[in-house]
């Protein structure tokens, strides 16, 4: 217990005024997320190095030939230079250059038939819900006490959540967890799923003017809610699409799924040329509502929203100038091996036989260690060659004193080593130098915080994942897309932007998207932010 003192923090709240008339207080004790920062695992930097590195060999030789190149033509004036080179073809017979000119068009061709096709997101949507079922936070605990299901003392519990979670008074929540009856049921899940898919696809067909028909692969990733037939052949049903389309419904992979699905979409792209590819990611709150006492199951009812986003991605060169960003990266990391991190949120029944997400306390440092894994991973792809060199450079120092360090301390160059690696403290990268926008997944306020303070992100970075908290709540695997429409609608995104999306699931999954802005994108005229968009970032921060 002593090595986690330094994760936990101490919050003295003020409970009011009891029923004696003395003033009562409370200790709440709140465990932070691990500083990784300050402890990356070599192995894993290898993994990253190990990407840039296979695609090195083009970089290191092609400044050389060019250098060579540029010395052997530099010494020869215009008329000597047409000069040689009329004497060096005139030794070759028609034949022998059209020979030559015939393999260096094979070679170029080849060359650019095996490099992996840019996949283009066109445009994207997120539904937002009618007015009638935006709740405040009161409302919302009102509605929870007149569906019956919980007691007080649950409701009270609920209501401290809410108060420091970082939601606003204006979110999304389906009529039916106000129902005294059981809304865990096919019905109301597949009403819902129908309102909020079918709502984001109408956009998004309206916005890109795609017909259904053409669309050749559709993924569709719902954690919780997982019908038979699936929620992609619903859609598939709904808007009579074609019969040879690739459909994928991706089920209980976490708020992380959407990054999985745009990587399985992505790589059915490679394969299939030609083709357009819609991305639908959703949850199902009403159907994953917990009715019963446990505070840990209960967490999830305080934070999870209505939402959807889908996406439209095409694979064609020529929808390049109609595309409004490319895919750059993906990085994906799985901790599903390791106990700790495959319980800590884990769905089944409690003592009462009532289903719901058990949330573990060790969440907050599991996920850390996840998040540290794959932005090591990442940093290598995108991080300057600057940062990259501090940074590796730094590392190395200071595991090669460990590890002479770790041998033992019989003699005084060890003591020595291990004062100097003491001595240097780790370099931490700037990922503000490697992307502009960061779309961070709006777990919660006190997630959120712990990020930036962990990343050294400022608060205009932070901004898009506070606001989306704020007005939606948390949109599960959706969230990074609202976020991503919060700074469109404030018009932040300029040609060659570079926007980091990251989230992180059950499993443990944390997964990572990188988007490059090929075009400056104008405000749109259908974003869920229109009519509140001015009112932020002043709203979360009052």
């Amino acid at each position: 217990m002593a090595r986690e003192e330094h994760l936990l923090s101490t919050e003295i709240m003020n409970r009011g005024i009891s029923d004696e008339g003395s003033q009562t207080f409370s200790v709440r004790v709140r465990r932070r997320l691990p500083d990784f920062l300050q402890s990356v695992n070599l192995k894993y930097v290898k993994l990253g190095y190990h990407y840039l590195i296979k695609h090195g060999i083009y970089l290191a030789i092609l400044p050389v030939l060019v250098l060579v190149f540029s010395a052997e033509v530099g010494s020869l004036s215009r008329e000597e230079l047409w000069r040689k080179l009329w004497d060096s073809t005139t030794r070759y017979d028609l034949a022998t250059v059209l020979s030559f000119v015939a393999l260096f068009v094979f070679t170029l061709s080849l060359y650019i038939m095996s490099k992996p096709r840019p996949i283009y997101l066109l445009d994207f949507a997120c539904y937002k819900p009618s007015d009638d079922l935006k709740v405040t936070k009161e409302q919302f605990i009102e509605l929870v006490r007149n569906s019956g299901k919980l007691d007080e003392s649950s409701l009270e519990f609920q209501k401290r959540i809410l108060d420091s979670s970082g939601i606003g008074d204006e979110t999304y929540v389906p009529k039916s967890i106000g129902s005294s009856e059981n809304t865990a049921t096919m019905k109301e899940g597949r009403s819902e799923a129908s309102t909020v898919m079918f709502g984001a696809l109408d956009e998004l067909f309206e916005k890109t003017k795609i017909r259904p028909k053409d669309v050749g692969i559709l993924v569709v990733n719902c954690s919780i809610f997982n019908p038979t037939p699936s929620l992609s052949a619903m859609i598939i049903n709904h808007y009579k699409m074609r019969g040879n389309i690739l459909s994928f419904n991706l089920g209980g992979m976490g708020c992380s799924a959407g990054i999985i699905a745009l990587d399985l979409a992505r790589d059915m792209l490679q394969a299939n040329p030609n083709n357009y590819a819609i991305v639908v990611s959703g949850e199902m709150v009403g159907f994953n509502w917990y009715q019963g006492k446990e505070r840990s199951m209960l967490i999830p009812n305080c934070f999870f929203r209505m939402g959807c986003s889908a996406l439209l991605l095409s694979n064609r060169r020529r929808d390049y100038h109609r595309a409004k960003y490319s895919l750059e990266h993906i990085v994906r990391t799985h901790k599903a091996s390791n106990d700790r991190a495959f319980r800590c949120i884990y769905q089944e029944e409690d003592s009462q036989r009532y289903k719901g997400l058990r949330i573990s306390k060790d969440l907050v440092e599991v996920g850390g260690d996840a998040l540290k894994t794959n932005i090591t991973t990442l940093g290598p792809l995108v991080l300057p060659l600057s940062e990259q060199l501090f940074f590796f450079g730094n590392l190395v120092w200071r595991h090669l004193f460990g590890n002479k360090n770790a041998k033992g301390n019989n003699n005084s160059n060890n003591n020595n080593n291990s004062q100097v690696a003491n001595n240097i403290k780790p370099y931490i990268p700037d990922y503000k130098l490697a992307f502009e926008h960061f779309c961070v997944y709006a777990a919660s306020k006190t997630v959120l915080d712990e990020l930036q303070r962990n990343l050294e992100l400022s608060e205009e970075n932070m901004e898009a994942s506070r606001a989306t908290l704020h007005r939606f709540g948390n949109t599960s695997s959706s969230s990074i897309w609202y976020e991503l429409a919060y700074l469109e609608a404030k018009e932040k995104i300029r040609r060659g932007d570079r926007v980091w999306q990251i989230a992180f699931g059950s499993g443990l999954k944390c997964n990572s998207a990188v988007w490059k802005a090929i075009r400056r994108v104008k405000k749109p005229s259908t974003n869920p932010w229109l009519g509140c968009v001015d009112r932020y970032p002043e709203s979360f921060t009052q």
